[in-house]
């Protein structure tokens, strides 16, 4: 369908292996990207904004420049938020092309649409540019990615009908979340037989290294299965989803997950019940659900790390770790000359662009108060 590949583990290129000066460690993501091919994995996601282009860069150095253009596809998006105006959007598919080393992409994404981005895609015309991309032979299948709700996703998919696939945030933590709504989100699009490429399924990386009490429902359930593992299968387990993008940033990472999604199977009936109970569990500890997308620090005018920030104070929500959390802030902020979450401006620019819809103005006060 659609192209998408038979097997259903994605590689998603936002979170690729770093080297010390802080630039993506190109040959390590060439160990990984050759492991992921060779174990039958064909789809590659990347866009415009990650990494600020070097996603797209090390996209081609390590995967297009490397393998002949039909042994993979490949997923960009186009973000009108980052765009100075029409023209700027609109050229944004001949940068990725020229960064990627390719003349067309497979998939081609409106990136993070949402309440509060949806006006920009409308005011530029880019419904209708996505169509004209196609037809021109520059993208293949057209779709977006999605931070919302339920309602708005039928809005869009209603008077959009040319959208072929769309990109959910689905993982367990969040299925029944009431502002995630990913299960919400998976029916509207399973109703409408659209395929779901699924982003976030380890949210961020948390669910590798969940709470104790959420850890503690996976090993009473037994086996050798990672922890991740139970993530992303169970993502991938729901009938609408066609691939699951895993943000893998080291050899290790990309092993783990082709040990278990070379050969899918979904989860059965037993293994649902310990994700019910692990859900639970998860659903019993607050913390500041941030998936660290770093949308809300590029136009912060104090330029505080905020996902950073939101980080070390989780270390204190669900893991009761108030000197490891303050310790952590300290490294993130004042050792690497950082703002502190208490230079806090309250613009309100963070909120107006993140996925999650976060309180992220209250969230810093509260840093500021508990690990300042």
């Amino acid at each position: 369908m659609l192209g998408f590949p038979e097997k259903k583990l994605g590689f998603g290129l936002m979170r690729l292996p770093k080297l010390e000066d802080g630039s993506i460690d190109v040959e390590q993501t060439k160990v990984m990207v050759d492991e992921f091919l060779d174990a039958g994995m064909t789809y590659f996601d990347t866009a415009y904004v990650y990494d600020q282009g070097g996603s797209e860069i090390a996209a081609r150095k390590a995967l297009v420049e490397r393998h002949p253009r039909d042994s993979f596809t490949i997923a960009t998006k186009l973000n009108a938020p980052a765009a100075k105006d029409e023209a700027d959007a609109k050229n944004q598919i001949n940068v990725s092309l020229e960064r990627l080393g390719t003349d067309y992409v497979d998939f081609y994404l409106l990136h993070s649409l949402s309440n509060a981005s949806v006006a920009a895609y409308d005011e530029y015309g880019l419904w209708d540019y996505m169509k004209e991309l196609k037809a021109a032979g520059k993208v293949r299948h057209i779709g977006f990615s999605f931070h919302d709700t339920a309602d708005l996703l039928e809005e869009l998919l209603d008077a959009h009908p040319e959208v072929e696939f769309v990109q959910l945030q689905v993982n367990y933590a969040d299925w029944n979340d009431t502002i995630v709504q990913s299960a919400k989100n998976v029916a509207v699009c399973e109703a409408r037989g659209i395929p779901v490429v699924v982003m976030e399924p380890v949210r961020g990386g948390a669910l590798a290294n969940p709470p104790a009490t959420v850890a503690k429902v996976f090993e009473e359930a037994g086996g050798e299965a990672s922890l991740p593992s139970w993530a992303i299968r169970f993502a991938a387990s729901q009938d609408a989803v066609r691939v699951v993008l895993s943000g893998m940033s080291d050899v290790a990472q990309m092993k783990d997950n082709l040990s278990y999604m070379g050969d899918f199977k979904p989860l059965d009936a037993d293994e649902m019940a310990v994700i019910e109970r692990a859900q639970a569990a998860f659903a019993e500890i607050r913390q500041i659900k941030c998936t660290a997308c770093n949308y809300c620090t590029k136009g912060c005018p104090m330029q505080i790390p905020i996902p950073m920030a939101f980080n070390a104070m989780n270390r204190y929500l669900v893991w009761d770790n108030l000197d490891g959390a303050k310790d952590k802030y300290r490294r993130e902020t004042t050792d690497k000359g950082a703002s502190l979450a208490s230079a806090c401006v309250q613009c309100g620019q963070c909120e107006s662009v993140c996925p999650q819809h976060l309180p992220i103005i209250e969230y810093l006060q509260e840093v500021a108060a508990t690990l300042e």
